[in-house]
């Protein structure tokens, strides 16, 4: 079963807060206090985002994030990766070595290839906006 990480969760909710928050930035602690989500893993996640591009962090008393592209550019895959890095379904460790020890001859890598590829397109469309 796919499924999104609870810090990939709690990105996408802090990117549809701002995103939602107009032209204002929001802190840290506004958005963790509206969406329910625990300061400190919030506070680290926005870090990131803003360290991959995805943010902007504006400093002094009317401070905050900001997002840098509106919520039809932003997609899901883009938040994902930032956080948890390249998104892979299955890995050569997932089958152990043996599958994959023949070259283009794996009885998973194939069909299962195929399957990440359909859903990392999928993710690379979707925009914040839709969701």
């Amino acid at each position: 079963m796919f499924r999104l990480s609870r810090k990939t969760d709690y990105s996408l909710r802090a990117l549809k807060h701002l995103l939602t928050n107009g032209e204002h930035p929001s802190s840290a602690r506004e958005i963790a206090q509206a969406n329910g989500i625990p300061f400190e893993v919030l506070a680290k996640l926005l870090q990131t985002l803003a360290r991959k591009g995805l943010l902007v962090s504006q400093h002094g008393t009317k401070g905050g994030y900001s997002p840098v592209r509106d919520s039809g550019s932003l997609t899901v895959r883009e938040v994902m990766e930032a956080i948890e890095g390249p998104t892979l379904l299955v890995t050569r460790e997932d089958f152990g070595r043996k599958p994959f020890a023949r070259e283009g001859r794996s009885h998973l890598g194939t069909p299962l290839s195929k399957v990440q590829e359909k859903v990392l397109d999928v993710l690379g469309r979707t925009t914040l906006k839709e969701i």
